[in-house]
């Protein structure tokens, strides 16, 4: 129970403060009263899958692509929307034409959703590639991405 509870610590910190190290995040979580040592934060950021970005205040700090399944920040959503032109399921694959060198934005997009039927992706220029296991899947990740796009 405590570890669930400092993962969303974790997360809700993350979410308001651009943290860079896992120092700083040690000294976060001690400050809401949790007493953790280096190691436990460490493990906590690759059971997370937390990841650094280009920080506005700091150079890097940590993020978060994947919540839970299905989730979107709205952030991603305009993302996706503003760079996806076309969507549709060709057997177990999907393509999602992008504009120009968008594709790779609609890719994180995408992987921060963590669909359980897309077994991977592939960004080039325009297009998306997700790979499912097959064209029932393709199908219903095609739909679900349209969704997305409709609001």
């Amino acid at each position: 129970m405590v570890r669930n509870q400092r993962h969303e610590a974790i997360l809700s910190l993350i979410e308001e403060q651009e943290i860079e190290t896992q120092g700083e995040l040690c000294e976060a979580l001690a400050r809401q009263g949790y007493a953790v040592t280096q190691a436990t934060v460490s493990r906590d950021v690759k059971e997370l899958h937390l990841f650094k970005v280009r920080g506005t205040q700091k150079r890097f700090r940590y993020a978060c692509a994947v919540r839970q399944e299905g989730a979107l920040s709205e952030k991603h959503r305009e993302l996706f929307r503003a760079s996806a032109l076309n969507i549709r399921p060709v057997g177990n694959l999907v393509i999602v034409k992008t504009l120009p060198g968008s594709a790779s934005n609609a890719g994180v997009a995408v992987d921060e959703l963590a669909f359980r039927e897309v077994a991977g992706s592939i960004a080039g220029d325009d297009t998306l590639l997700l790979i499912c296991e097959n064209a029932e899947d393709g199908k219903t990740v095609a739909e679900r991405l349209s969704a997305v796009i409709k609001g």
